[in-house]
């Protein structure tokens, strides 16, 4: 076949879990549960579960004394972000020694653009480089654009290549759920149920316009292109640059006083507020996240009147929004978040 421009999506197999049977080989085989301190007994959630975890049920972002009643034999380690942030380098590293575009979207993957006339054999290129160079497996998703590479991601797992493009995408989506679509969660595809929109066909077959009267005028249309594998082709190596810091707290006990619930968002604001002079670029907003003891959880922000890296500033505005939500129930979380003022503005 002639060369053509591919979109590939490397993923890498339950990242946290591998890199942590990386240094201790012998738990291979066992349920590994990351996530928190590494007590199931304290209050946090799981980063990640390795391969023999998620058989007991167990999944990122559940509570960790759930993942215990789960899998009680399971293996729990606390969470170690500088050594993953080193080993998603070396294998970003890996990928950029290769004849490939590399698009870096998180820890533990990537996005590759390349000119191929072999685009199986480019990723399987892809997987056995990341291998060698740093042990860790992947999986890689082949597309004409980014979303069919990431969603082609997800048959390929674990440790596989599979190809979603044009040709073949009714015949792999069409009778999937909603919720199989990247971008579409659980609510939302329990809304489209409401509306007899079950399967990614029946969203693509939607009208359009029905759709923005139920979800607005942006996400409604953009449900509809993504039900039809609609996604953006461009591939950019432009280094990532994040658009928000935050700090978050999860208490052991239920915080059940307001003025206690001020002094821990003045702590996290203070936090926040010395991230954003590191990253020398101003906020714009702030933001908090409360998360009640029922495990539901809100989160409020406000724009500031100008951007600012003053911590008293960015404090005032923390509390400010607190002072907005329900502080008459049992809290287990709070959170502060800064948002940056877009490159070019507010300087």
């Amino acid at each position: 076949m002639p060369a053509q421009d591919w979109v590939l999506h490397v993923d890498l197999d339950q990242f946290i879990a591998a890199v942590e049977l990386a240094r201790r080989p012998e738990l291979r085989g066992r349920p590994v549960v990351v996530g928190g301190e590494g007590d199931p007994g304290r209050r946090a959630v799981v980063a990640t579960a390795s391969y023999e975890a998620r058989e007991f049920g167990v999944h990122s972002g559940m509570p960790m004394k759930l993942a215990a009643k789960k899998c009680p034999d399971a293996v729990f380690l606390p969470t170690d972000r500088a050594a993953y942030e080193e080993a998603s380098e070396e294998v970003m590293e890996v990928l950029r020694s290769l004849p490939v575009v590399v698009e870096v979207v998180g820890w533990d993957e990537a996005f590759l653009g390349a000119r191929t006339d072999d685009p199986e054999g480019l990723a399987t290129q892809v997987r056995e480089a990341v291998l060698d160079g740093t042990g860790l497996s992947s999986s890689v998703g082949i597309g004409d654009n980014k979303l069919r590479a990431k969603t082609a991601t997800g048959f390929a797992k674990p440790a596989g290549v599979f190809r979603l493009t044009a040709d073949n995408w009714a015949e792999v989506m069409a009778g999937r759920s909603t919720d199989a679509l990247w971008g579409i969660g659980s609510r939302t595809s329990k809304k489209l149920a409401e509306m007899g929109l079950r399967t990614v066909a029946d969203l693509a077959r939607a009208d359009p316009d029905v759709l923005a009267e139920r979800f607005g005028p942006k996400m409604g249309p953009y449900f509809w292109l993504l039900a039809n594998g609609a996604g953006d082709t461009e591939v950019s190596d432009t280094p990532y640059v994040p658009r928000s810091r935050s700090r978050e707290v999860t208490f052991q006990e239920d915080l059940t006083d307001p003025a206690e619930l001020a002094e821990q968002v003045r702590q996290l604001a203070r936090h926040v507020a010395q991230d954003v002079v590191d990253e020398d670029r101003p906020a714009a907003r702030v933001g908090v996240k409360i998360r009640y003891a029922p495990f539901i959880t809100k989160t409020r922000s406000l724009t500031l009147p100008a951007p600012t890296d003053a911590a008293e500033e960015i404090e005032r505005a923390a509390l400010e929004v607190l002072a907005g939500l329900d502080l008459d129930q049992p809290v287990r979380l709070l959170g502060v978040r800064a948002e940056f003022v877009a490159d070019g503005a507010g300087r």
